[in-house]
């Protein structure tokens, strides 16, 4: 498994057309295969950072993703966006990640 997370800080003035392509290459990866899941959100503290999720089989599935258009696409129109400097973080693990889920009963 690789688990990629990835924060790009991007211009306030160009948040939406940053946030429409997020959305739309969000919806597009999370069905590439070798993709776990592939989530997009933005941080509580700063709206303008976006954080990416990505867990992937390996290394070869990330690769793939990043080879696909609408990831080209992406990484094209992202110079126009950022407003400071991207940080991705790869951390590889073996096997599948363990997922725990739990309702609002379980915390008491």
């Amino acid at each position: 498994m690789l688990l990629v997370h990835t924060t790009i800080p991007v211009d306030p003035d160009r948040r939406e057309a940053a946030l429409d392509l997020v959305r739309d290459l969000t919806k597009r990866s999370r069905n590439e295969p070798g993709t776990v899941t592939y989530r997009a959100m933005t941080d509580v503290v700063d709206l303008n950072l976006i954080r990416f999720f990505e867990p992937y089989e390996d290394q070869d599935a990330a690769e793939a993703q990043s080879a696909t258009d609408s990831y080209e696409q992406f990484e094209a129109t992202l110079p126009e966006l950022v407003d400071g400097e991207v940080e991705t973080m790869q951390t590889e693990f073996e096997g599948p990640p363990e997922t725990v889920r739990f309702g609002v009963d379980e915390l008491q």
